[in-house]
Parts: structure tokens; sequence; C-alpha cells
């Protein structure tokens, strides 16, 4: 009996992981994840980088490229900097929503909070592990950094 419930509760766990994914709508323009929100009065990824010169928070819309996905279950974005630098992470309020693994190389509109934070070596060596970063990678990671950070409430594909 223990056998017969511990397979009925793993595969329980599997269909749920797999349903998870599969239910996250395609990345087209104007696809809706978390909160609705529209892509009118957005700023760009430049302009929000020269506001973070002189405040510490930003909270309102940033538009931006897709250059990464959580090849987990999409619970994270990097978008591209204007210039140079690592891309800025964005994560979702509370987990509450996940992003499919097509939405790379999609331009986005996402509404929410940016701050500059310092990012440990723990945290970055463990968003480099759901990046899909090999073991050498990651262990090259060995000092804290500066980095901007977003949480996004909403996220909206423009193109």
């Amino acid at each position: 009996m223990k056998k017969i419930t511990s397979l009925f509760a793993l595969l329980f766990c599997f269909a749920t992981a797999v349903m998870a994914q599969s239910e996250i709508p395609p990345a087209l323009p104007g696809t809706q994840y978390g909160q609705a929100i529209s892509k009118d009065g957005s700023i760009s990824v430049q302009q929000l980088e020269i506001k973070l010169n002189t405040d510490s928070t930003y909270s309102g819309k940033i538009e931006g490229e897709v250059v990464e996905v959580c090849k987990k279950k999409g619970c994270f974005i990097r978008v591209a900097r204007g210039g140079e630098g690592d891309p800025i992470l964005v994560r979702f309020k509370d987990y509450g929503f996940f992003m499919p693994q097509d939405i790379v190389g999609k331009t986005v509109v996402l509404e929410g909070q940016a701050k500059v934070r310092e990012v440990s070596v723990a945290q970055q060596q463990h968003f480099a592990e759901d990046a899909g970063k090999n073991a050498e990678e990651v262990a090259k990671i060995t000092e804290p950094k500066l980095a901007i950070n977003i949480i996004a409430d909403g996220v909206v594909v423009v193109r």
C-alpha cells in the first residue's frame, strides 16, 4: 500500500510540474503575464539606468528586450542593458507568474519596482544554476556585485 501511495504521489507531482509549464501562454504580442498592464508610459532601460543614478528606487513601467529566461520554470527573466554591463534581473512578485521559454528575443513592458542592490555570491550562483550554466561557470562567481533588480507585478509582450 505504501508503494502505491508513493507512486501515486510521485506521478501527481510530475504531472503538476509538466502542466504548470504548459499552462504558460506563448509570448505573442499583447500577451499578459501577472497583473494586466498597458505599454503606455514606459521608459527605456537606458532611462531607468539614468534615473537610478540619482534615485535609489524607481516604480513604474520599463521597456526592454528579454535576453534570458530561467530554464527551470520561467521564474525570472533578464533584459538587455542599453550600454555595457550584465543584463538586468527581473523577478516576479511573490512568484505569482512565470514566463515561457519562447520569450527570449521579445520586447516587453514590465511594471514594478527597480532598485540597485548588492547581490551576494550565493544568489548569483543560484541564478546562474537556474539559467542552466555549467558548474565551471558557476564556480567563477566569487564576489558580490551591485546590480539593478526589478520585481515586476505584470509583463506584456510588445513585439
